[in-house]
């Protein structure tokens, strides 16, 4: 909601800047490049399975130093503890995969004078920061079936006593970043950035807090199979003969905040101004 709010009054701020400004500061652009989850899976800050992420955006620049860009991305992430250096990690043998949408709004800040159609002024690195929101439904394979992994609770949260650990699909996200652009016609500026977000959520990979025991998940019905929550929540059976998923044994760590990152290159395109005829 307090998104929501925020993207209204920039539009009502729009809205009220004068056209012709408004048209000549005005850009839109798209970037393309990868993604990387950074999280309780991927503690290393490893770039193994790094994937693609991609948005389209809208900027006004309010001067040569200062712009304002409203933000629609999407990316995929994911990991394995297979690329792990940790042994326990090795062993614990959890993946999950994710699509990302997002929704943002970032300032940018120039370090050198920035003008477009200006010969001495062509490029500059900046700096970006602002805050999200995004969806996210970590998910994984078994026997070759994809399972979205929140509806199993696999840290217990279909249990009462473990209750507190649900987790929606919806989260803040606060991008902080770096990049460098020059432009490469009077419309056409080239932009390389590389964004880091903090999030408010510990289970975008579905990793967090401890594990519950295996017997939580047994299935109470004369069924030879076992659930796939069962399978799922404690993977380390396919790596050794004594499983790890003990009660209360850590699974994940509670005490920092899953983020994600995207490395991108991208253009924008100013638009036009066009002098309109004045009525007599």
């Amino acid at each position: 909601m307090r998104f929501i709010i925020i993207c209204c009054l920039f539009i009502l701020f729009v809205q009220n800047t004068d056209a012709q400004v408004f048209y000549r500061r005005s850009e839109f652009g798209i970037w393309v490049g990868s993604s990387n989850n950074f999280g309780d899976l991927n503690t290393n800050y490893g770039f193994q399975e790094a994937r693609y992420s991609g948005s389209l955006f809208y900027k006004l620049n309010f001067s040569h130093y200062i712009a304002l860009r409203l933000g629609a991305a999407c990316a995929h992430v994911s990991y394995n503890d297979k690329y792990s250096s940790n042994i326990y990690q090795q062993i614990r043998n959890l993946n999950f995969k994710s699509n990302i949408f997002e929704g943002s709004i970032q300032a940018d800040f120039h370090f050198f004078k920035y003008n477009v159609g200006d010969f001495d002024h062509r490029f500059t690195p900046y700096v970006t920061l602002g805050i999200g929101m995004f969806t996210y439904n970590p998910y994984t394979t078994l026997d070759n079936k994809r399972y979205f992994l929140r509806p199993m609770g696999t840290e217990g949260q279909n249990l009462e006593i473990y209750k507190n650990r649900k987790y929606g699909t919806t989260a803040f996200s606060f991008p902080i970043g770096a990049g460098i652009k020059f432009w490469l016609d009077k419309g056409i500026t080239i932009h390389l950035e590389v964004v880091n977000r903090s999030t408010t959520t510990d289970y975008l990979d579905d990793v967090s807090r401890t594990y519950v025991g295996r017997d939580k998940f047994i299935d109470q019905t004369p069924s030879p199979y076992p659930l796939p929550a069962e399978l799922l929540q404690d993977r380390s059976y396919e790596k050794t003969d004594n499983p790890i998923g003990i009660e209360g044994r850590q699974r994940g760590v509670s005490t920092t905040l899953d983020k994600f990152m995207t490395m991108q290159i991208g253009l924008s395109f100013r638009l036009p101004t066009y002098k309109c005829p004045d009525f007599r």
